[in-house]
């Protein structure tokens, strides 16, 4: 589906935000909704002569004499298809309420010729603007739309000023071509915006309406704006989306043309300059805004280098680091007894204490760090006996520089054989007991098999009560 460019002039100066949009609807053929005097309203995507509907999709009609139409302007939702009455008359007439008295709107609509013949009666349309009592405040004459070889979506519009006094607009558009063979068509995307001066809004400093930055690296941003001539008595008001220009909220005491954005938390921050005339700024429908500037703070990596521990000298182990963020890069340093420096695991075989960095940096640049301390000593120490008896002292038999990350199967056997106490690549705690029966007195045997191929080791341990 094609779209053209403006057909007629539209605001040259800033717009405000819709205050009437009309698309139709979104789902499948609906009721007219619409005032459509002098044709009427039928649930078919193929309408005769003096017909219209409201439909999301046209195919096959009149032996393809029109184009097969499988969406709206937006690709999203319905359309107004409308096939000419034999006498030219209004198929449009709508109300809109609440505009500003004294005030210039854009109108806009896209419009499709529908008809695919080149010597087919061609749509032309007028559009009146006219006040609930019938004086009209604007005419615009769209001329002999023309026939293209692909479905094309045209936009037509002019810009007006309400009177004093006059809240309330009629639209009225004609058909003034005859029906017959032709003269039909699709509108869509009816529109009303407020039109005024122009608003030029500008980070002060910086080249550009963007800016990208880290959580950690903001800095307080001076946003200002420059209005053109055209206000009597403007008010400013600063107002943020923080959903990228879906909504918009006032900035609550953002109202002179420069405002200061400090720091904030990551996320998108969208900011535009309003302005109305006094007395008018609290009142959407009668605000023109500026163009938009936007700040978006990128989140600080996740970055954790893992738990300190012990490491016996000469022994391979493997730091648990992790990191989250957007496409990181990592990076341990120092590199010295690291099989790599750009995983999240690396094996290492330090020869002293050493504090391992992780760093990781986004694809946006933002860097963060963390770090973990192994400390390296000559041999375990295994502990040849202990005392559970819940005085707080020695309750527990441990091998305290054994690295759980070694994978280290730890049994204990009592002099029968009978396996009493297990535990493989965790902390090595005994507390004496068997399923949660205390064990007698005695002596155990300990066996320590090691999966990085170190050479076993067995001894024996004294469980004293």
């Amino acid at each position: 589906m094609l779209s053209y460019a403006v057909k007629a002039q539209l605001c040259t100066g800033s717009l405000g935000d819709p205050v009437v949009f009309i698309n139709f609807g979104s789902s499948g053929n609906s009721g007219p909704g619409y005032s459509a005097p002098g044709y009427t309203y039928i649930n078919s995507s193929c309408p005769d002569d003096g017909f219209y509907t409201i439909t999301s999709a046209t195919a096959n009609c009149f032996g393809n004499a029109w184009h097969s139409v499988n969406s709206d302007h937006t690709g999203n939702g319905n359309f107004m298809l409308v096939n000419a009455s034999y006498t030219p008359a209004d198929f449009f007439l709508y109300t809109v309420k609440g505009l500003c008295p004294n005030t210039t709107y854009e109108f806009s609509a896209w419009i499709m010729n529908v008809l695919l013949s080149v010597s087919g009666i061609r749509p032309d349309l007028t559009f009146k603007i006219e006040t609930t009592t019938g004086m009209v405040l604007y005419t615009y004459n769209t001329g002999s739309i023309s026939v293209s070889a692909q479905p094309l979506w045209q936009q037509y519009g002019f810009y007006f000023t309400t009177t004093a006094g006059v809240s309330d607009v009629v639209l009225r558009i004609t058909n003034n071509a005859p029906g017959g063979i032709g003269n039909d068509l699709a509108i869509d995307d009816i529109g009303f915006r407020p039109c005024g001066p122009v608003i030029n809004a500008h980070i002060n400093g910086l080249i550009g309406s963007t800016i990208e930055v880290c959580v950690d690296q903001q800095q307080p941003y001076s946003l200002s704006a420059d209005l053109s001539a055209g206000f009597i008595n403007p008010v400013y008001q600063w107002q943020l989306s923080k959903d990228t220009g879906s909504s918009w909220i006032d900035i609550p005491g953002a109202n002179s043309p420069v405002y200061l954005r400090n720091s904030t938390g990551a996320g998108n921050f969208w900011y535009r300059m309003s302005v109305a005339e006094s007395g008018n700024n609290g009142i959407s429908s009668c605000r023109v805004a500026s163009n938009m500037l936007k700040v978006r703070v990128h989140e600080l990596p996740l970055v954790n280098a893992g738990t300190d521990r012990l490491l016996i000298k000469g022994k391979k182990s493997i730091l648990d680091g992790y990191a989250s963020g957007d496409d990181l890069t990592l990076t341990w340093s120092p590199p010295d007894y690291l099989d790599n420096t750009a995983i999240a695991r690396p094996s290492i075989i330090p020869m002293q204490n050493t504090y391992y960095q992780l760093q990781a940096v986004s694809s946006a640049g933002c860097a963060n760090k963390d770090w973990v301390l192994v400390q390296v000593v000559d041999d375990i120490f295994i502990p040849t006996g202990f005392t559970p008896n819940n005085d707080g002292r020695n309750d527990y038999w441990r091998i305290p520089y054994l690295d759980p990350l070694l994978g280290t199967m730890v049994s204990v056997f009592n002099r029968y054989g009978q396996l009493v106490y297990q535990v493989k690549g965790g902390e090595v705690k005994w507390d004496g007991t068997m399923g949660g029966i205390p064990q007698g007195a005695g002596t155990y045997v300990y066996f320590l098999h090691f999966t990085d191929g170190s050479p076993d080791r067995k001894g024996t341990l004294n469980l004293i009560r």
